[in-house]
């Protein structure tokens, strides 16, 4: 970056650049957005700002329908069509590990059954079926990190592992605070007072959780990649070069990210336990696990309302703690690290190109970054 304009805005020029690359410079695009110059007519304008971005970096401006997960030392990255994960292979004393990359067909849950489109229903259901990628991707990431003649984890290992994980997030933080809440029920004067301390409770319990995940020394590196996963899609939403060196310019935090949507989870639980009132403990316990979907679903619209927004100021403030919050689940990553977040989404790209999918490509396509 360098010192341009009094206004501080930042503009995408290729001059100067070798081939053509652009590069961010302070030369005041007009009304805050970066605008593409070159010698001759443009071929790429980036969609892309500063604004509401700590340590100024770069933020797309427009949605994609590119998404992602951080995996073991990889990314995993799926488009309209298509899903690949990248992986980068243990080191040897000579060298660096080399990116494994594996690409597969998607055909989205939601194209099979109108229904399915629906909203809030299109939320489960995104949200089961990129629970599935994922399991599939771990899989992939995991066995990629072992010795060759030892045995790969099979795939029902890993369901039981998820199965146990989702039984372990309901529990903590839906069942729990509406158990200790009632311990003091009688105390409490209202139905409303009721809900208000359950949900003050589980949105504590949650950031807790978070927090105390942040600092456990064998997830920083899945931190990064998550970082890296981040920068990348936002690198390809503003229509930048796909190159670590300019990935690294955009912002680590993303207003589709899981972290956001997770803190949108908890605070919408409050607004739809409220009207149950406070009837017998087994129902309000039944309430909370049966609940979970919906609360899911209603979650998953405002996540996917605000990917379409992020330009408007107000919306940006409604999104900024959930930003904020994801300083706990993505780290600053490496130029190795971006490599192989690339590598994920340049073998989604070899098949498809999400950003200029048609209209009926995009139906019943829900991704979350």
């Amino acid at each position: 970056m360098e010192p341009g304009g009094e206004d501080g805005r930042l503009t995408a020029t290729r001059k100067g650049e070798p081939e053509g690359r652009p590069s961010a410079t302070r030369n005041g695009g007009g009304e805050g957005r970066p605008t593409a110059t070159a010698d001759g007519p443009p071929e790429r304008r980036l969609t892309a700002t500063t604004d509401g971005q700590p340590e100024g970096r770069l933020t797309a401006t427009r949605d994609a329908p590119v998404g992602g997960q951080a995996v073991l030392e990889g990314v995993m990255m799926r488009g309209v069509s298509t899903w690949a994960v990248a992986v980068r292979k243990p080191a040897d004393e000579q060298a660096r590990g080399e990116i494994s990359v594996r690409t597969f067909p998607l055909v989205a849950w939601s194209k099979r059954r109108r229904v399915f489109r629906w909203p809030v229903i299109r939320g489960v259901v995104a949200l089961a079926e990129s629970m599935g990628i994922g399991l599939r991707a771990l899989g992939i990431s995991a066995n990629a990190q072992m010795p060759g003649e030892e045995e790969e984890i099979s795939s029902g290992a890993w369901a039981g592992t998820v199965t146990v994980a989702v039984v372990f997030a309901v529990g903590l933080f839906f069942v729990v605070p509406v158990g200790l809440t009632s311990l003091i029920k009688h105390q409490l004067s209202s139905s409303v007072l009721f809900w208000a301390v359950e949900g003050v409770l589980r949105t504590g319990i949650f950031l807790g959780y978070l927090f105390l995940l942040s600092r456990i020394p064998d997830l920083r590196r899945v931190f990064e990649y998550h970082g890296a996963e981040h920068k990348v899609i936002s690198c390809y939403e503003a229509e930048d070069q796909l190159t670590p060196e300019r990935a690294k310019l955009y912002s680590r935090l993303h207003p589709r990210c899981g972290t956001s949507f997770l803190l949108i989870v908890m605070i919408m639980a409050i607004f739809v336990f409220a009207p149950i009132g406070l009837p017998a403990w087994y129902l309000l316990v039944a309430t909370r696990i049966l609940g979970v979907p919906l609360i899911a679903g209603l979650s998953f619209e405002v996540i996917k309302w605000a990917g379409r927004n992020r330009r408007k100021r107000w919306v940006q403030a409604i999104m900024y703690p959930g930003l904020q919050l994801q300083k706990l689940t993505t780290r600053e990553p490496d130029l190795d690290q971006l490599a192989v977040a690339i590598a994920a989404l340049d073998a989604v790209l070899a098949v498809e190109t999400p950003g200029e999918a048609s209209p009926e490509d995009l139906v019943g396509v829900e991704v979350v970054a």
